[in-house]
């Protein structure tokens, strides 16, 4: 029964406190496309980087996601596209999607140290339950399924992202076509349908000396149905080659939907990294852990990311200098 109520429990915080059906990632920070298409093309050259996180460590049922991105610049750098594709496992839940990502970039000044971007990201989702790892409380309940479902739709994200040498800001929307593509609302199919998310985010770089640069930054989170969802970040800059930082999370209830009044808030704070290991490839790896009620079931939550440069083109090195001195991307 403790998988059970664990899974319960899984499932209750990842939709409900978190005010979140879309996988979680911490190092969003060093890859702003998997939050926001107009991000692709971004870093100038072609760039592939996975990510895996396991959350919530000693609770059966939590939540493990794999994503792989990849995305380069064209036409001198006014347009980029990128491939997403994740899987994300919530106990007897699981969310496979792939997406393509297109983007716009628009020169606001002579010298290419602004940028406005326009985002555009369509693909398909396959959501499924694996009947034969839950255990109704009555036997004979027919809405627990026995075998497993699955469901696929198309789906799209938006975006919209301005950067400079010194400050960026983005806002993006996902699962815009889900819950109108689904077919599930008879409720036939016991699969929960992402809603649509929203995203903002911003942060600016300030260089303390030769060697240091400060980098804060937050992000909102929000699906207007549950919870807000807060990150506050900041983080060191380190000779170019290490960035070394700290964040804190947590959620507000700000539009007094009927949740239940004791249930904890998605209260965390952790550490992150990412390391230069050669000019073309980063790693980089992030601790959360719970401060609400939470902590006393989990060891903590873990996030690696490996990122790599795949063939720098000699005719785009001055492009490239002009974007890694930008605040969004080293």
């Amino acid at each position: 029964m403790k998988f059970y109520f664990s899974l319960l429990l899984t499932c209750c915080i990842t939709t409900g406190l978190k005010a979140q059906q879309d996988s979680q990632f911490t190092q969003y920070i060093f890859n702003g496309l998997h939050i926001n298409p107009a991000y692709a093309g971004t870093k100038g050259d072609l760039y592939v980087q996975s990510f895996y996180r396991a959350q919530w460590q000693g609770i059966k049922g939590a939540p493990r996601t794999f994503s792989i991105a990849a995305d380069d610049a064209f036409k001198e750098g006014k347009v980029g596209l990128g491939m997403i594709i994740a899987n994300d496992q919530i106990g007897a839940q699981s969310n496979l999607s792939a997406f393509a990502n297109y983007a716009y970039h628009l020169n606001l000044n002579d010298n290419e140290s602004s940028t406005l971007s326009f985002g555009l990201a369509a693909g398909m989702m396959q959501l499924g339950i694996d009947g034969s790892l839950l255990q109704a409380i009555n036997p004979e309940d027919v809405s627990i399924p026995y075998t497993s479902q699955t469901q696929v739709f198309p789906d799209a994200r938006l975006g919209v992202y301005f950067s400079n040498d010194n400050y960026y800001a983005g806002f993006s929307a996902t699962n815009i076509l889900a819950k109108y593509m689904s077919n599930s609302r008879d409720g036939e199919i016991l699969i929960p349908i992402p809603q649509p998310h929203f995203y903002l985010t911003a942060g600016a770089l300030f260089t303390l000396n030769e060697d240091v640069r400060f980098k804060p930054s937050f992000l909102l989170k929000d699906d207007v149905r549950g919870p807000l969802s807060l990150d506050l970040n900041a983080f060191f800059l380190l000779k170019e080659r290490v960035w070394l930082g700290g964040f804190y999370r947590s959620s507000f209830n700000i539009h007094n939907q009927n949740l239940q009044k004791d249930l904890p808030l998605n209260n965390s704070i952790g550490l992150m990294t990412e390391i230069f290991a050669t000019p073309d490839i980063r790693i980089g790896y992030s601790y959360d852990y719970s401060i609400n009620k939470l902590q006393s079931y989990n060891s903590g939550s873990h996030e690696i990311s490996v990122g790599f440069y795949i063939n720098k083109k000699e005719y785009r090195k001055d492009y490239r200098r002009n974007r890694e001195t930008r605040c969004y991307d080293f």
